[in-house]
Order: structure tokens, then sequence, then C-alpha cells
């Protein structure tokens, strides 16, 4: 099937069929985004749900100075909490720094888990050592997935401190959790990192066992170069 033109595209996106407006928007996966992002905005406010979605991630792939301020009014206004969690999913993909004071302010005021989960990933993606805080409080939360985010996150931004506050997820019974740990484990190199890597290199869970192996070689390898 032949690309569609950028008008085709224009002109599907007002299509009274959702499939046909779905069509259109993944036929920009191509497109350059300065041509993208116009397009784009014409089903933000879309009555799909599932399409406003794709339209919002899509916003984190195709990139343009206008994304950010967009992405940033969905994640505070937005009624939608799964809206909002795309948006602070979204800002993540941007790897802009200027994203940091967003995020952590909807960390603390959303209610919604998973507009919080979604910035903790976000935080770890922009890499902002300044998210320590945040991601060592949403090691307190009730929310498992939560943890996983938050741990997966601390391994990001190569928080050291954080080592001794994520060791007790060593015996998490959630396996994700465990190889969540595993995996953050091996971007903070410290002896008790090591330590527990080797304790969860044994773990009942194949996954969990594999990433403990791949983040012992890389802190060997860490310590090779040192």
């Amino acid at each position: 099937m032949a690309a569609l033109s950028l008008e085709e595209i224009s002109v599907q996106l007002e299509s009274p069929n959702l499939r046909d407006r779905m069509v259109a928007l993944a036929n920009l996966r191509d497109v350059a985004s300065e041509d993208a992002v116009p397009l784009i905005k014409k089903v933000l406010d879309d009555e799909s749900l599932q399409l406003r979605s794709m339209a919002i991630f899509a916003l984190g792939i195709k990139q343009t100075p206008e994304c950010y301020s967009i992405l940033v009014k969905i994640l505070e206004n937005d009624p939608d909490y799964g809206m909002r969690a795309d948006a602070a999913g979204a800002l993540g993909y941007l790897g802009d720094a200027r994203a940091f004071e967003v995020l952590a302010r909807a960390f603390y005021e959303d209610t919604d888990w998973l507009v919080r989960f979604s910035v903790a990933v976000s935080l770890g993606n922009i890499k902002d050592p300044r998210a320590h805080a945040i991601l060592i409080q949403a090691l307190d939360s009730e929310e498992v997935i939560l943890h996983q985010a938050a741990i997966a996150a601390l391994g990001e931004i190569k928080d050291i401190e954080s080592v001794d506050m994520i060791l007790r997820f060593a015996q998490s019974d959630d396996w994700l959790v465990r190889q969540r740990l595993a995996e953050a484990l091996g971007n903070l190199p410290t002896p008790k990192s090591v330590s527990a890597l080797k304790y969860l290199e044994k773990d009942s869970h194949a996954h969990v066992a594999e990433a403990a192996r791949i983040s012992l070689k890389r802190l060997e390898a860490i310590d090779n170069q040192a």
C-alpha cells in the first residue's frame, strides 16, 4: 500500500470513521517532525481517547519546539488521568531538562497512581539527579508498580546514595521489582551493589537472575576501567 501524502493524511484525520483517523495518524510515522506535528495537533482533542493517547505519544517522538508546551498543558489541565499519564510519559521522551519542575509538581499534586508512575519513568528518562527525593518517596508508595518505576529511575540517574534504600526490595514478592533492582544496581557501582547482585543471581525467577548476571558484568567492566 502506497504511503499517503500529507494532504491525504490531513483529510483523513478529519474522517468521521475512527479507523481512518487512526490509520492516518499511523502514517505520520515516517513524516518529518515539522510536517507531522501540525497534523498530530488536529486530533489532540479527538472524541476517541485511544486516538488522543496515540497523538500525545507521537508528540514525544516527533519533536519540535512546541511539543514541550503542548504536553505540559495536557499534563497540567486534562481532566482524563490517562491523558495526563501519557503526557508525562511523552515529556520523558523529549529529554528536556525543563520538564523536571513540571513532572515534580505532577508527582506531588496528581492523585492518580498512573500519572505518578509515568512521572517516575520520565524522571529516569531525563536523567536529572534532582529527582532523588521524589523517587525515594515513591519507594514508600502502596503501589508496587511505582516501586518498579522508582527503582529503575534511580538506576537511570545513577543515584549512588539510593543503594541502601533500594536494597530492601531484594526480597520483594514481585519478581519485576527484583528485576528492576538487579538492572538498576548495574548502574550503581558500590560493594553493596555487588553483594546484592550475587544474591539476586541465585533468584528463583530466570529474568531476575539473568538481569543480575548482566549487571555484575557491567560493574566488573566499570571497575576494570577505573
